[in-house]
Order: C-alpha cells, then structure tokens, then sequence
C-alpha cells in the first residue's frame, strides 16, 4: 500500500478571528486544542475515512453576512493537498462553483466528472495547473445555519468516484467543524461573561483593574497618554426612593447602555464600579481629550428621559428626566509624572479621579472637574 504524507494548513489565529462572530460561542472535538488545530484534525480524519488528494474548508465571513447567501463569499481557512497553501485566504462569490451551490442551497453533491459539470469552477485548476477529477462538498452549519463548505478533491486509492457512503462520512465530519467553532466561541462567551457586570453589560469592576494596568504599562511603552474618568449619579438615591429599585436598576441598566456607546475603539474600557459609580479608561487621550468625552456623557445623561418605555426591570414607563452625573478626571502625563509602577500607577490614578469626582459634586453637581482644577460646566444648547 502506498504511504502517502499530506501537510495540512490553516489560516493563522489572528486571520482566523474574524470567522468566529458567530451569534453564539460554544466546546468537544479537542477542548483543549485551538481552533487552527481542531479544524486541521477534522480535515485529517475526514482524509483517513475518505481519502483525497485534496481538501479544504470554506467559511462566510459573519461580519459581512448577508440574508441572501448567493450575495456572499466564500473563504478558505483550512485545507490540504497540492497548492493547497496556496489557497488560504483566497474567496470565491457564493454564486460560482459547486461549493457556491452547496452553500446556496445546504444540500451535499458530488461529481464523479467535474469537466462535464456545469456547476465545476475551473478556475483554481487553471491557476494551479491541477486537474480535478472528481469532487464532494457538504455543508457546514452553525446552529442550523449554513456557514461554510467542507470539500474534498480527487478520491484515492479506488477507481471510482465519491460514494454516497462517502457523502454521509463527511456530512459527520461537517458536524466536527460545526462543534469545533462552536466550542471555541463558548470558551469567549464564558470568558466574557467573567468580565461583565449582569446589570449594565460593562465591564465589571475586576477586570477594570486588570484592564487598567494593562492600558497603563502599553501607554507607558509607547509614550501615550491615558486619561481616567470617574463618574458618579448626581441624587441616585432619590430614584430608588421615590419610584422603588426596579426603577433605579432599569436607570442604570439604561446609563449602561448610553456608557457604552462611547467606546468607539476597542481601546476604550467602561466598567461600572459599584453602585452608581462607573470608570472609563482612554488610552491614547490626553487630559484635554478626556475632558471633552466627559462633558459629552454628561450632556447626553442629563438630556436623556430614562425608563421611557417598558423596560426588562421596571415593567411600566416612568419617563424620568432630569438624571445628572458628576465626573471626576486625571491623565498619565497631567497627574503622575514620576511614572510609578503600573499598579502604583492604576491605583493612583483612581484615586485623583475619585477625588476630582467628589470636588465635582461639593462644586454645584452635573459637572466635570480634574483631579487639580474645576472645569467649568458647558452649557447645553
């Protein structure tokens, strides 16, 4: 019997990432193997059952996705073969080629004679200078959804071509790649759900500290500057006197949700404290910058009408106006120009915040001050 050794390939992690928004994360072909790995496997088990000259495995991209799947394309992230390396990264449109058909239509085929197939796109045999003789390809799906393709090229080891037999050993094997993604992102949803505070969806006040220093040691490395902001509700408690806790939960649920508008980059970090205290990390922005995106927030609590409508805690509108908060600020280069440690560093800065937070409050409330001098309230129009 003739020993055949085939390299199988993957697209490298980072490239990878952008096929793993998926509406939902979930782990069992390797739980502890990555992604690149797992569906590496997948492909060398479905070539032991099956064996082939070549294989890979295509995926939409879910950032891109649309609702009719023939105005998509195709990637491939894994595959194996001759010129297979090759083919990495590369995309075919949805509408071309028998793995754009199966996609189209999430049904399995095969083609014992490609060359008289009117569904056979030539194209990477022409490239490649290879010659397909006969080919399967089977759907992938996640959750129930079609995402992608697994197909397979040239059957060894047998005069004929794929069987159904062969089509229902990769319709198991489509499922392993289904499962491997799917566990990959329930691993992030688990790791993300740590982060998060259940009521506001922001980060919660552990991984701020984390975060915190993080953002601290690269903005040093880089000369950066980072500015902090410590925000607090002006009078919180009178909404849970007057209207009750479900109505001070729902408030700041919604404020939450406002905070998080405000990360326009993936740099920007907004946790909630603790109470109706929450924090804003902004690496790269300077005290002047941090200022400004302070009064923003503020502008737009105070001029929001909360529990406007029937909300997940408070179950009646209450249309609540007049919410303000105070925000207290300090900055790398402004506040801490002996450069501590980062963690000398974090909890320093947290400390001026708060502290200009307070002076913000005993100056009149609805205001920004940093953490040496009151910054005079904008007025809005």
């Amino acid at each position: 019997m003739t020993v055949v050794t085939t390299r199988f390939h993957c697209l490298e992690p980072k490239e990878l990432e952008a096929f793993l928004e998926r509406r939902r994360a979930t782990p069992a072909f390797g739980r502890d193997m990555s992604l690149a790995e797992n569906l590496s496997a997948v492909l060398r088990k479905a070539n032991e059952f099956v064996p082939s000259e070549a294989g890979s495995i295509l995926l939409d991209n879910p950032n891109a996705k649309r609702s009719d799947r023939a105005r998509n394309a195709l990637t491939f992230i894994a595959s194996f073969g001759d010129a297979s390396e090759g083919l990495l990264g590369r995309q075919i449109s949805a509408v071309d080629g028998i793995a754009g058909h199966v996609y189209r239509e999430g049904t399995s085929y095969r083609a014992s004679d490609p060359s008289d197939d009117e569904l056979f796109y030539p194209i990477f045999d022409h490239d490649n200078q290879y010659e397909t003789r006969s080919l399967v390809a089977i759907p992938v799906r996640i959750e129930q959804e079609v995402c992608g393709v697994l197909e397979l090229v040239n059957r060894r080891f047998t005069d004929e071509a794929y069987s159904q037999q062969d089509v229902n050993l990769l319709e198991i094997f489509a499922g392993f790649i289904s499962v491997s993604i799917q566990n990959v992102l329930d691993g992030r949803q688990a790791q993300e759900i740590a982060k998060r505070d259940n009521l506001t969806g922001l980060f919660n006040d552990r991984y701020l500290h984390v975060a915190l220093a993080r953002a601290i040691e690269q903005c040093r490395r880089s000369g950066d500057d980072l500015a902090l902001l410590f925000l607090d509700l002006d009078f919180f408690k009178r909404v849970n006197d007057t209207h009750g806790h479900l109505a001070g939960s729902q408030v700041l649920q919604e404020v939450g949700h406002l905070l998080r508008k405000f990360e326009k980059d993936s740099e920007i970090i907004a946790a909630r404290y603790g109470g109706d205290e929450f924090v804003l990390t902004l690496p790269g922005h300077d005290l002047q910058q941090g200022i400004d995106l302070a009064e923003s927030i503020r502008e737009r609590i105070v001029s929001t009408t909360f529990c406007a409508a029937r909300g997940e805690i408070q179950p009646e509108p209450l249309y609540l106006t007049g919410i303000t908060c105070s925000v207290g600020i300090a900055s790398l280069r402004s506040h801490l120009s002996d450069q501590p440690s980062a963690e000398r560093c974090k909890s320093t800065l947290l400390r001026l915040a708060d502290s200009a937070m307070y002076v913000a409050k005993e100056t009149g409330r609805n205001r920004t001050a940093t953490a040496a001098v009151p910054v005079r309230r904008r007025e809005v129009s």
